[in-house]
């Protein structure tokens, strides 16, 4: 989305004739007939698609020489933003956790209505935000060999037994082992044969935890210093064959089950590439947006690739403002052949 970054989206396009609020913050409409720009939730009669681009921010569409909407104003922050920051703020700062009915107060809004614009700017309630936040500083302190009693109490948890209700089911990994470098754990591995080259396909029990091009045991080894690895096994070889069906013939893979974990922002930016459909791609300031951080364009770029698990997120269906491929882990090959597919399978 830009002046010299323009990107025709149909997303965009049907939010406008929506008039959808959600969208709000993620871009601006440019409407080159008029000469001005609006929110996509603008209450101005609908322009002419054959007059409108779309811009990541109100400073590319002034730097394409539009001017403000006097109608719904999309320079100025609006109230819900500001509501949504002072509530990310309160969280962030807090020792003992508030209540939705607290933060409420605070931002002068009902709980019914704070949460409702909370979860459209960021995709989780508050309640949900902090317990991400407290866990995502739970696991930088386990990671960097922390004690785990003094991980949980350091990151805010009032009771250990809330830190582990939050841990259940997000990682195959107890907090203790994950700790010590993944000590114990069994991890099942296997380098196949695509289309697309030798792909490495390794799992717990729990799902997939890396999925790469032209990596073997050695690559493996380095990420799961201290884990026991495995050659095959049947249970192991049907995940497999449900992976490379995956890359060869694309389309949604939802279920196949995945064990990955990330900080807060990066398990909220691997959501968003989830929800890419096939043969469609974004703008890495189009993920940061839908992220809840639109400012966090370069952030967004780090969490794609820190993605452990290519094609199940999938991580190439996102490229830059201007259109072109952009990065990738495996080359831009794989990828433009990743996105070709694709294409092809939605034609």
């Amino acid at each position: 989305m830009g002046t010299a970054h323009r990107v025709e989206d149909d997303r965009a396009w049907r939010a406008v004739m929506e008039r959808d609020r959600s969208f709000d913050g993620r871009f601006v409409t440019g409407v080159h007939s008029t000469g001005i720009y609006c929110r996509p939730s603008c209450a101005a009669r609908h322009p002419s698609r054959r007059n409108v681009r779309f811009y990541a921010t109100t400073g590319e569409a002034e730097a394409a020489g539009l001017r403000p909407c006097k109608r719904c104003r999309p320079g100025e922050v609006s109230r819900d933003e500001a509501a949504v920051a002072l509530t990310l703020k309160i969280l962030r700062e807090c020792e003992d956790a508030p209540t939705l009915d607290d933060l409420a107060v605070e931002t002068g809004y009902s709980p019914t209505h704070l949460q409702r614009v909370f979860k459209r700017a960021t995709g989780l309630s508050p309640s949900a935000y902090l317990r991400a936040l407290r866990m995502e500083r739970a696991t930088d302190a386990l990671s960097e060999g922390g004690a785990v009693t003094s991980a949980i109490y350091e990151a805010g948890y009032g009771a250990a037994s809330r830190f582990y209700d939050d841990w259940e089911g997000r990682s195959g990994m107890r907090p203790s082992t994950w700790a010590d470098g993944a000590r114990g754990v069994t991890i099942r591995w296997a380098v196949v044969a695509t289309t697309l080259g030798d792909m490495l396909v390794a799992a717990t029990d729990k799902g997939v935890c890396r999925l790469s091009f032209g990596e073997g045991r050695d690559e493996l080894e380095r990420r799961f210093p201290n884990a026991m690895l495995e050659e095959g096994g049947s249970d192991f070889a049907r995940l497999v064959e449900q992976v490379v069906g995956a890359v060869e013939r694309p389309g949604p893979s939802g279920n196949i089950p995945l064990d990955v974990k990330g900080t807060a922002f990066q398990e909220a930016v691997w959501r968003e590439l989830r929800r890419i459909p096939p043969g469609e791609t974004r703008t890495y300031a189009q993920i940061a947006a839908a992220a809840g951080k639109p400012k966090a364009v370069r952030a967004a770029g780090s969490a794609n690739g820190a993605n452990n698990v290519a094609v199940l997120i999938p991580c190439h269906r996102v490229v830059r403002s201007d259109g072109s491929i952009g990065g990738y882990a495996y080359g831009p090959e794989i990828k433009r052949e990743l996105l070709r597919r694709e294409a092809d399978a939605k034609d």
